[in-house]
């Protein structure tokens, strides 16, 4: 709703997908069963393949991937409640520029989920202003440079 919303939207946003469980990780974005079996849902490894999922579906310029744990259940000492992974794979000049960073939100479950939503939003937007400027960066450091 943060995008379709917007007057226009529909001239660049293709589609989104919704992969809340591990099966469909697997099944429609094509997350190796290895990364989730051994990495976890909420990893570096599997939004940087959850993008390129999304990608290949789409055939978009920009892809964003969204894993973490809103709570207020299901963190860990090593995967605290409020941490959230994003995918970024862009494509520029042919080939595909990627990124993938940790964040750590706190607050209660709408606050994680509205905060991730924002970023990846953010994310996205940086991605095309710089996919159209005449000066290029990369897209790590775009995504440095915000989070």
């Amino acid at each position: 709703k943060m995008i379709t919303s917007v007057p226009g939207a529909s001239d660049v946003f293709d589609f989104g997908v919704v992969t809340y469980s591990n099966p469909v990780k697997f099944r429609v974005l094509g997350v190796s069963e290895s990364t989730l079996a051994d990495k976890g849902a909420v990893s570096k490894e599997c939004v940087r393949e959850m993008a390129r999922g999304a990608m290949a579906l789409s055939h978009a310029d920009i892809a964003v991937s969204v894993s973490g744990i809103a709570g207020p259940e299901g963190g860990s000492e090593d995967k605290p409640v409020g941490l959230v992974w994003f995918g970024l794979r862009v494509k520029r000049n042919g080939k595909a520029v990627r990124a993938e960073y940790p964040c750590l939100f706190r607050g209660d479950r709408a606050r994680i989920q509205l905060f991730a939503s924002l970023t990846a939003l953010d994310l996205m937007r940086l991605a095309a202003e710089d996919a159209t400027s005449a000066r290029r960066r990369d897209v790590a450091f775009l995504a440095r440079e915000y989070l």
